[in-house]
């Protein structure tokens, strides 16, 4: 058996699995004491850990974290939401406190591990997966294999530049299509901030309010607009506000470039897009994200990849730390 563990900002969860399938025989989850830091996480792990080696045969740990790692060397790099990890030798530590090896990976190369082996890439060579949320990252997986786990950094679609514009390290994909840049870019509207560099790479600029979509955007955070979040965005998008459809596009045509120019390059079966903000759901996010591709794709490439949803939850980093163990034991 292999013991998962998702570690992030908010929550810690651990997962036991074979690594064969989809399947927890136990699975537990806690809230994170940001507090507490690392210390107070790694006391959560070890109390927990040793209570499910003790149930179950655990050959090998597994771990996601949220945040950059070097799992060549065991060790995370930092995480920007809990202080004390930096330069933290976790694979040592696990050694020494449950007396288990352990391999480590990143939270987004373990939910595409996990999503190319057991979820909506299942049965194809070359998966890249891309979680939108606060930030925007991703993941390739080639034959079942995370790539480039071996370099400073990989597949951060996130990071791309949009447009020739974009020399300010600011002007990035993930200022416009993650969940803090769609809020950024209503925020700019609502307040009239003067042009940003991201309103300058837009192809028609940053998105004009009327009055009543003005309003409604003010209702709903309480007439303060630092206080505007991209779910209450898409609330009023879904109930027919059209600035704050206009406004979730510029995120969704950003991200849509970024997939086309990502497919020129890797050609992947399957793009599977998931996160928080993916769940305001196909006719605001994915379909407009499949109808930015269109517009931005290489021709020949145009039905060559399936862009789709991602199918195990809010689980999938576990799995994919389990399966991530599975690999290194094999």
């Amino acid at each position: 058996m292999i013991l998962g563990i998702e570690i992030g900002g908010t929550k810690l969860q651990l997962g036991v699995g074979d690594g064969d399938r989809a399947h927890f025989e136990a699975f537990e989850r806690y809230d994170v004491k940001p507090e507490l830091g690392a210390a107070g996480i790694l006391s959560q792990i070890k109390e927990a850990g040793r209570s499910l080696c003790d149930r179950f045969d655990i050959q090998r740990v597994g771990f996601g974290f949220g945040g950059p790692v070097d799992g060549a060397a065991g060790r995370v790099i930092t995480s920007h939401q809990i202080d004390g990890w930096t330069d933290c030798a976790l694979v040592e530590w696990v050694r020494d406190t449950l007396d288990v090896p352990a391999s480590l990976g990143n939270d987004c190369d373990c939910a595409a591990l996990a999503e190319a082996r057991y979820g909506a890439g299942q049965g194809h060579r070359t998966v890249f997966y891309i979680t939108v949320g606060t930030g925007v990252g991703g993941g390739l997986v080639v034959e079942q294999r995370v790539h480039g786990t071996d370099r400073p950094a990989v597949a951060e679609i996130g990071h791309l530049r949009p447009g020739l514009l974009a020399d300010d390290h600011h002007a990035t994909v993930e200022s416009l299509a993650s969940g803090w840049g769609i809020a950024a870019t209503a925020r700019a509207a609502l307040t009239n901030e003067p042009v940003r560099i991201q309103d300058q790479l837009l192809p028609r600029g940053r998105p004009a309010l009327t009055e009543a979509d003005r309003a409604d955007l003010l209702e709903r955070c309480g007439g303060d607009a630092n206080s505007l979040t991209t779910l209450m965005i898409g609330e009023a998008a879904a109930a027919g506000n059209a600035s704050a459809r206009k406004i979730l596009r510029t995120g969704t045509d950003t991200l849509g470039w970024a997939i086309a120019q990502m497919t020129a390059i890797v050609a992947p079966d399957v793009v599977v897009i998931g996160g928080g903000v993916s769940l305001m759901g196909d006719e605001l996010f994915l379909n407009p994200i499949r109808e930015a591709v269109s517009r931005y794709i290489f021709p020949p490439l145009a039905d060559a990849c399936v862009f789709t949803n991602p199918q195990l939850g809010e689980e999938v980093v576990v799995h994919g730390a389990i399966a991530l163990g599975a690999q290194d034991i094999r």
